[in-house]
């Protein structure tokens, strides 16, 4: 797929021990020339673990893309009305997210992203990174 100009939504979940791996994947896409407007869920965005520091991929990220992480409810809605994305990815997709997703819950940054994309009848690729 040819992902130049796309608009790629790129959501980040708790499944921490992937971020270094996803992270660089960010990267290959904005090299491809796409825009990725990056979303992270409560946990992802909040929590230190022994993987890293929150606020070390933060700015990581926010360096990579330009673009501050939506990382609240509200800062998500708007993403399907306005139609912010082409394209969505949630890397990594934490067993809680796919769940959630399945039953219709939305209650974080991740899943409201999710279905806000979803009302332009776009899918979204959940992706295993090796």
């Amino acid at each position: 797929m040819d992902v130049k100009g796309k608009k790629i939504g790129f959501v980040l979940t708790g499944s921490f021990c992937t971020f270094k791996k996803v992270i660089p994947k960010m990267k290959e896409l904005i090299k491809l020339e796409a825009e990725v407007i990056p979303i992270m869920s409560y946990n992802s965005y909040n929590f230190d673990t022994k993987f890293g520091k929150a606020e070390d991929f933060i700015k990581e990220i926010e360096e990579i893309t330009g673009k501050e992480i939506i990382h609240t409810i509200q800062g998500a809605e708007p993403i399907g009305p306005k139609k912010m994305t082409d394209v969505m990815v949630i890397a990594p997709c934490s067993g809680n997210t796919m769940a959630k997703l399945a039953c219709d819950i939305i209650d974080t940054p991740a899943v409201m992203a999710a279905k806000s994309h979803l009302r332009n009848r776009i899918s979204i690729s959940n992706c295993t990174i090796n």
